[in-house]
C-alpha cells in the first residue's frame, strides 16, 4: 500500500475541520493568525494535509488546557525550533564521526579521502593535521 506524502494537501476545509474536532471558522482564523498554512488549490480553495491535522488538534489541544493563542503561537515556534536544533545535531553528529574517521586515516598513514561535507585535512611531515572548513561558496 502506497502511504501518502503528509504535507500534500488533500482535505477540503470541512472534512479538515471535521478531522480535527474544529468549525470550519475556526481553522479560517487559524489561517489568518499564521497558525496554520494549508495549500492553496488553482482557484484559491483550502487544501490540509495530514499534518495540517495534526497541527490542528495540537492547537485544538493546547487551547482547551487553557493555554491563550499567543502562548500556542510560542510553543509551536518553540517545538520547530527544538526539532530544527535535533536535525542540526544529528548533521553535527555525522559531521564529528566523518572527522574521526577521516583523522584515524591520517593518523594511520592513509589519505583521508575528500568529501564535500567533510573539513579538509592535510598533514604535514611533522605530524601535524591541519583541519579547516570548506567555505559554501
Amino acid at each position: 500500500m502506497i502511504t501518502p506524502d503528509p504535507t500534500v494537501g488533500v482535505y477540503v476545509i470541512s472534512v479538515a475541520a471535521e478531522l480535527a474536532g474544529l468549525h470550519p471558522q475556526t481553522l479560517r482564523t487559524y489561517e489568518r493568525m499564521g497558525l496554520i498554512t494549508p495549500g492553496r488549490t488553482g482557484g484559491g480553495g483550502r487544501r490540509y494535509s495530514h499534518r495540517d491535522i495534526e497541527q490542528l488538534r495540537v492547537i485544538a489541544d493546547l487551547t482547551s488546557h487553557g493555554i491563550g493563542i499567543e502562548g500556542v503561537r510560542r510553543i509551536l515556534e518553540l517545538e520547530n525550533q527544538l526539532l530544527a536544533l535535533g536535525h542540526r545535531n544529528e548533521e553535527l553528529v555525522a559531521e564529528v564521526e566523518g572527522l574521526r574517521q577521516a583523522l584515524r586515516a591520517v593518523a594511520s598513514g592513509a589519505r583521508p579521502v575528500a568529501s564535500r561535507n567533510l573539513p579538509a585535512l592535510r598533514s604535514s611531515s611533522a605530524g601535524q593535521v591541519v583541519v579547516w572548513r570548506r567555505g559554501t561558496h
